[in-house]
């Protein structure tokens, strides 16, 4: 039974891993289908795990943090959206100013304020979100094999912005395929001219799914910092806002095999923590920089060679011009 014990960490361990990637990922997703194209996503994270490190230390409750965290990512993405839909700027150059913007702003803040690297001070008590255990589960590992082992160490035990996550995967899922609201998302980021002859606005389109983004992005934010960690880091982020903007290509723009790729990664990063320290046969100890490289290696060779052909909304990074 020691390997599912083991199989079931491993597990646990993804999918605490892949929350951000897939908060990420569902907002890159909105903001894509609506044609507005970013990169930004890493910096929007960065920002909302600052700024919610900060009001929940300041308030002592994790869930004003998540608040200040949504609402600083909103921020940027309306910036973004400003740039992108009203002026019709270069949407790759707004997406890379976000990135430099937040990178830089939550050290320059929080050494201002804290003095410590531009590190926050740790969150304690109800200043972290905890850990929530659904009904039976405990019941269920002990009197139910194999399955009770799995439901209470894998399904239960994680923090409230961890469910949010995977039901947000959900929402995404059902409303641009069942809804009205998301036929017009769609139709915007494939052709926005049909949109506007409808009567439709665009731009007030492609600012709701901007405004969507900056929220998932928010929530992804604070649980890095809320949840998954006790307080903020300079650059906590680490490339997860590129590698979910991966696993919407990887998933050709679909929500389900964008959670599916965001697993999968978690998985990678998962096993690369417990491989540190190991001893391989004929090779011996492997470099710890080796061990942490090799999600990101992996999800490379993963893009370039099962990937196929990636079809993107036609419209996309196309700034829309009304006709007169």
């Amino acid at each position: 039974m020691d390997w599912l014990q083991t199989l079931a960490v491993v597990l646990d361990s993804t999918i605490r891993l892949s929350v951000p990637l897939i908060c990420a990922a569902m907002a890159g997703l909105w903001s894509e289908r609506a044609g507005v194209v970013d990169i930004g996503l890493e910096g929007k994270m960065l920002i909302a795990a600052f700024a919610s490190a900060v009001a929940a230390f300041a308030s002592g409750s994790a869930w004003i943090g998540l608040g200040a965290g949504v609402l600083a990512a909103l921020a940027l993405a309306l910036v973004h959206g400003f740039a992108a839909i009203t002026w019709r700027g270069n949407q790759i150059v707004s997406g890379v100013a976000i990135n430099m913007l937040a990178a830089g702003l939550t050290v320059i803040l929080g050494n201002a304020w804290y003095g410590q690297g531009g590190r926050t001070p740790s969150l304690e008590g109800a200043a972290r979100f905890g850990e929530l255990t659904l009904p039976f589960a405990r019941w269920a590992r002990e009197h139910v094999p194999i399955l009770g082992l799995f439901y209470d160490e894998v399904i239960s035990g994680h923090s409230a912005p961890a469910y949010l996550a995977f039901l947000c995967v959900l929402l995404t899922a059902f409303v641009l395929k069942r809804t009205r609201f998301g036929l017009r998302i769609r139709a915007v980021g494939e052709n926005p001219a049909a949109v506007d002859t409808a009567g439709i606005s665009v731009a007030r389109l492609r600012y709701g799914a901007v405004a969507i983004c900056g929220l998932l992005c928010g929530l992804g934010g604070t649980y890095l910092a809320a949840a998954q960690s006790a307080g903020f880091l300079p650059h906590m982020t680490a490339g997860r806002g590129f590698i979910a903007l991966a696993a919407v290509i990887f998933a050709n723009w679909r929500p389900w095999p964008a959670l599916g790729a965001c697993l999968l990664f978690g998985l990678l990063d998962a096993v690369a923590i417990r491989l540190q320290g190991v001893t391989l046969p004929g090779i011996g100890l492997v470099p710890v920089e080796a061990i942490q490289a090799l999600p990101y290696v992996m999800t490379v060779v993963l893009l370039a060679g099962f990937i196929g052909k990636a079809t993107p909304p036609r419209a996309s990074g196309l700034p829309y011009v009304k006709e007169r």
